[in-house]
């Protein structure tokens, strides 16, 4: 028996989940371009053949402050009620840092000034994704998954058109850059105006939640410590490529370039849209929220082997490809459906912080793995290892209560 269909006044409001995607590609753009380009080839510039060792020391220091902040601005968002102020000003002041960046010059000041960076983006980026449980019911989780999988490519979008020659130089592409994050950021903040969901704003173990939002949770949904720890593996696999992807290619051809990288990004992250707003929609209606993230993660596992394989820039980048379509949709959809089963609303930006774990935690374990495969045994050894973590996350996935929503 096919469930109805929630009626409109469940339902948010499609501007709004609208500007809400842009808001979050402008949260991409505000460090997808400067972490994947900029500070990659200011640390070569600089520093050599230490790059590598100078860009993993930089990584885990701005993961210390990630992971700090973001829980901190997320219970802080919670605390005051609402999440608009805090998402300004973290936007207006990680804008600021990130124009400063072209003056860095020593390993200090790189330091302080990416732990600082980190501090004000993540003012930002917590408010925000709390702010999306507040407003998006169930019935549309599939779909916000979906439009999510917009952002990364949003941010290698900007990365790849204020790097062409004809834009820009130097100093000046990182304030295009900023300028291109308040243009996506500041229109949801102005003109977004959610309906509201009180019924968002109740603990799932109280009151009369399925009465008033429609359906009950889906109990095929995994437990909230096996969703943490499939993300966590998933997340190891793509920091590593994120931190480390440019230096491979260029290993493999030395006339590769940053522009070149930049534009692999966006078309993986931009074909993997259409993938995902499809499985998210499809997850939506079936009911089947876990079924997409299965598949997405065993075709993530496969690219990653065969760039272990690969002996050639041609073969390197079809493996990527192959990875970075399944990891993006795998994220994007795996972001919303999070919201799915965190028990707690008056806690969920604290808890989206504790959950946002999975993304800096890498960016800790990753200079490791790193530093202790790439000098003996080179990138192949790192991406085989890597296949393997990806891999384990499949049994989490599978393994729960029932298999779908009651009909």
């Amino acid at each position: 028996m096919r469930r109805p269909e929630p009626s409109p006044s469940h339902r948010q409001s499609t501007r709004f989940l609208a500007l809400y995607a842009l808001a979050v590609g402008g949260g991409s753009a505000s460090y997808a371009p400067f972490l994947t380009l900029f500070l990659p080839a200011r640390l070569l510039e600089l520093f050599g053949d230490q790059a590598v060792q100078v860009m993993s020391y930089s990584a885990f220091a701005g993961a210390i402050a990630a992971s700090v902040s973001n829980i901190f601005f997320g219970w802080a968002s919670d605390r005051t009620g609402h999440r608009r102020g805090w998402i300004f000003g973290g936007m207006v002041l990680s804008c600021l840092l990130l124009v400063s960046m072209r003056g860095v010059e020593t390993i200090f000041q790189l330091l302080a000034m990416v732990v600082a960076w980190q501090i004000s983006l993540n003012m930002m980026l917590a408010p925000l994704a709390a702010w999306a449980g507040d407003c998006v019911p169930d019935e549309q989780k599939g779909l916000l998954g979906g439009l999510l999988s917009l952002a990364p490519g949003i941010g290698a979008l900007v990365g790849a058109a204020i790097t062409l020659p004809l834009i820009a130089a130097g100093e000046v592409r990182l304030v295009i850059n900023a300028a291109l994050v308040a243009a996506m950021v500041l229109p949801v903040l102005v003109l977004g105006r959610p309906r509201p969901m009180p019924h968002l704003q109740r603990s799932s173990g109280g009151g009369d939640k399925a009465t008033v939002e429609g359906p009950a949770p889906d109990p095929s949904s995994v437990p909230v410590w096996q969703m943490w720890l499939a993300r966590l593996l998933v997340q190891i696999s793509e920091a590593s490529l994120f931190a480390f992807l440019l230096m491979w290619l260029t290993r493999f051809d030395g006339t590769v370039r940053d522009n070149d990288v930049a534009r692999v990004f966006a078309f993986v992250l931009f074909a993997a849209v259409p993938v995902a707003i499809v499985a998210g929609r499809w997850s939506d209606r079936a009911r089947r929220p876990m079924a997409p993230l299965v598949v997405a993660v065993a075709i993530a596992s496969m690219g990653l082997a065969g760039m272990s394989l690969a002996p050639n820039v041609l073969w390197g980048v079809a493996g990527y490809m192959t990875f970075g379509i399944a990891a993006a949709v795998f994220l994007a959809l795996h972001s919303s459906q999070t919201l799915r089963v965190l028990p707690r609303p008056e806690h969920r930006g604290r808890d989206l912080g504790l959950f946002n774990l999975t993304n800096t935690i890498p960016s800790l374990v990753m200079p490791g793995i790193a530093l202790a495969l790439i000098p003996v045994f080179g990138f192949q050894a790192l991406f085989a290892v890597l296949a393997g973590l990806t891999f384990l996350a499949l049994p989490l996935l599978t393994t729960r209560k029932g298999t779908r929503s009651p009909a």
